[in-house]
C-alpha cells in the first residue's frame, strides 16, 4: 500500500467512523424523544421535545456534510500520479504535507503530519493546478512545492 493510499484508507475510517457515531446519536435521540412522548405531556413535554428536535436536525445536518465529505475522498484515485496539483494530490511543500480532498482533520502517518485541505478553500484553490517548483503565499507564509503526487 503505497502512503497515497494509506492516508486515503486513513480518512475514510475515519470518515465512516464519525458517520455511525453521529447515526447512533441521531437514533437514541429519537428514541429518547419517543420515550418522552409516552409518558409525559405540558409545557415542559413540548419544550424538550422541541429541543430534541432541534439537537436532531443540528445531527442530520452534521452527518450529510460528513457524508458528503467521505464522497469526496471516496472518489479519489489514490493510484494516480499528478504533474500539477489536483484532487487527490499529496503536495509536499518546504513547510508542510497537504493532501488536496476534503477539509479534514489533520493526522499522522509513519511520523509525517498530513493537513487535508478542500480544494474550494483558500489555500487549496491556490495549491490548485500549480506545478513542481511552484509557490503560493498563504497567511504570510510562502509555501514551496518540493513534490506532488
Amino acid at each position: 500500500m503505497t502512503f497515497k493510499q494509506k492516508i486515503k484508507s486513513h480518512y475514510q475510517k475515519l470518515l465512516s467512523e464519525k458517520i455511525n457515531e453521529l447515526r447512533f446519536m441521531i437514533s437514541d435521540l429519537a428514541q429518547d424523544a419517543q420515550n418522552d412522548a409516552k409518558g409525559s405531556a405540558g409545557d415542559k413535554h413540548e419544550t424538550a421535545l422541541s429541543m430534541m428536535h432541534l439537537e436532531q436536525e443540528k445531527l442530520n445536518q452534521k452527518l450529510a456534510e460528513i457524508i458528503s465529505q467521505k464522497n469526496s475522498v471516496d472518489k479519489i484515485d489514490a493510484d494516480a500520479i499528478h504533474a500539477k496539483v489536483a484532487l487527490g494530490s499529496l503536495v509536499q511543500t518546504n513547510e508542510m504535507l497537504f493532501y488536496i480532498s476534503a477539509a479534514l482533520p489533520k493526522i499522522q502517518l509513519e511520523n509525517k503530519t498530513i493537513i487535508a485541505v478542500s480544494s474550494q478553500s483558500p489555500l487549496g484553490s491556490q495549491l490548485m493546478g500549480k506545478s513542481l517548483g511552484d509557490e503560493v503565499v498563504f497567511n504570510s507564509n510562502r509555501f514551496q512545492i518540493k513534490s506532488i503526487e
